[in-house]
C-alpha cells in the first residue's frame, strides 16, 4: 500500500489517497479518478453516470499517465466524442492509478460544470 496524490488543475486542489483505496461509488469504476474525485467532494461533470456511456468526465493527465490503468476499447471509442482530446486524455470513470506516482489531472474548461443555483 502507497500514498500518492492527485492535483487537479486548473483549481490547484490536491487530494491524497491510498493505492488500495478502491472506494466503491455509484459513479465510475472503484479507485477511478472520477470517485476518488467526488470522495472528496470535488465535481467533474459525468452525464451518463460514470459507466463510460458518454464523453464528459474528459481529463487531461499532464503527469502519472503511465500508472493508470489501460483504457478500454469503449473508453477509447466514448474519447473521440469528446472535444480536446490529447494523447493524455481519459475518462475520469475509468482511469484507476496504481499509486506508483503522483497525478496531475486537468479538467478542461468545457468540461467544468460552473453553474451556481440560486436557493
Amino acid at each position: 500500500m502507497s500514498t500518492y496524490r492527485i492535483r487537479f488543475l486548473p483549481d490547484e486542489i490536491t487530494v491524497e489517497t491510498e493505492s488500495n483505496d478502491l472506494v466503491e461509488t455509484r459513479d465510475g469504476l472503484p479507485g477511478s479518478i472520477l470517485a476518488l474525485a467526488l470522495k472528496n467532494h470535488l465535481e467533474i461533470d459525468h452525464a451518463c453516470g460514470g459507466v463510460c456511456a458518454c464523453s464528459t468526465c474528459h481529463v487531461i493527465v499532464r503527469e502519472g499517465f503511465d500508472s493508470l490503468s489501460e483504457a478500454s476499447e469503449t473508453e477509447e471509442d466514448m474519447l473521440d466524442n469528446a472535444p480536446g482530446v490529447t494523447l493524455q486524455s481519459r475518462l475520469a470513470c475509468q482511469a484507476v492509478a496504481d499509486g506508483s506516482c503522483d497525478l496531475v489531472v486537468e479538467v478542461p474548461n468545457w468540461n467544468r460544470n460552473l453553474v451556481s443555483e440560486g436557493h
